[in-house]
């Protein structure tokens, strides 16, 4: 199928039913069909299940257990790093943000403000810092976790579309991070920067929790929500630690505030990556 055609059927599809259904199957604990599902899903998608605390598929009673399924101990040891990475999956695209703008694809950007569901007051810490973009596939560990220590300040859940996030929608689609549904997670590090991780929905993706909140959609509302916390509601998470998950693959945008961070040599786009690997390291927080 042609992109041209791919895109076309991302605005034709309703992609609001499709995903109400995709999250209502996921949920469901339908015994052999359940387990039949799940064991094609993994053949498809060539999941590896030997890092899986439980490795035995017939052992998980629907998708959702499935798709967020914990990894045993010590398979993602953390690199000696001021900034890990978040996830597994693969670059998108990293660098720095330019006058507020996020490059998405060629000849596509984006501004953080919009990607922060226009908290103008959040915004201005990133102005001129840092960003890295990663795709999670199906295929993947579905589960967020620290790129460094931190306190959650502020989480907002932005409605909005649920376009595939796939690379050829990263492509093809512009500000497409910007428009689709997402949850925003700001922190402020222990050496005084702040850093926030965009929790970016897609269709098909059941669902996005925090550890924190639990899960934050659905349901899926026509407004933002934001929830603020104050010293003395601290959520204080380490390095390494999880902080959320998707129930099913999409993307995680993380930005970091001015002056920003450098990244590894050898992250560019499109390569694979690892959660706990060596990610950035920070310019003077």
């Amino acid at each position: 199928m042609s992109e041209s055609l791919q895109v076309l059927l991302q605005y034709l599809l309703p992609k609001r039913a499709l995903t109400r259904v995709a999250g209502a199957f996921a949920s469901w604990r339908g015994g052999a069909a359940t387990r039949a599902a799940i064991e094609a899903f993994a053949r498809r998608y060539g999941v590896d299940m030997s890092e899986a605390e439980e490795p035995n598929l017939a052992a998980y009673a629907s998708f959702n257990d499935f798709f967020t399924r914990p990894l045993r101990a010590g398979a993602r040891p953390l690199a000696d790093a001021d900034i890990v990475c978040p996830v597994d999956g693969a670059v998108s695209e990293c660098g720095p943000i330019a006058d507020g703008r996020i490059f998405q694809a060629k000849g596509h950007r984006y501004s953080a403000l919009a990607l922060l569901g226009g908290d103008a007051e959040s915004v201005l810490r990133f102005t001129n810092g840092a960003f890295a973009t990663i795709y999670l596939s199906p295929r993947d560990y579905h589960r967020i976790h620290m790129p460094c220590a931190g306190r959650l300040t502020r989480m907002i859940h932005v409605p909005g579309s649920l376009f595939s996030v796939n690379p050829t929608m990263a492509r093809r689609i512009p500000g497409l991070f910007a428009r689709n549904e997402r949850v925003v997670c700001l922190f402020e590090s222990e050496s005084g920067g702040t850093f926030a991780l965009v929790l970016v929905g897609a269709v098909i993706v059941g669902g996005i929790a925090t550890v924190w909140h639990g899960t934050v959609t659905p349901p899926r509302h026509g407004r933002p929500s934001i929830w603020n916390y104050a010293e003395a509601d601290a959520v204080e998470l380490a390095q390494g630690a999880e902080m959320g998950r998707f129930m099913l693959g999409s993307t995680v945008v993380a930005l970091f505030s001015d002056p920003g961070a450098s990244f590894a040599a050898d992250w560019k786009a499109g390569r694979p990556v690892r959660m706990g690997e060596a990610m950035a390291s920070r310019n003077a927080y």
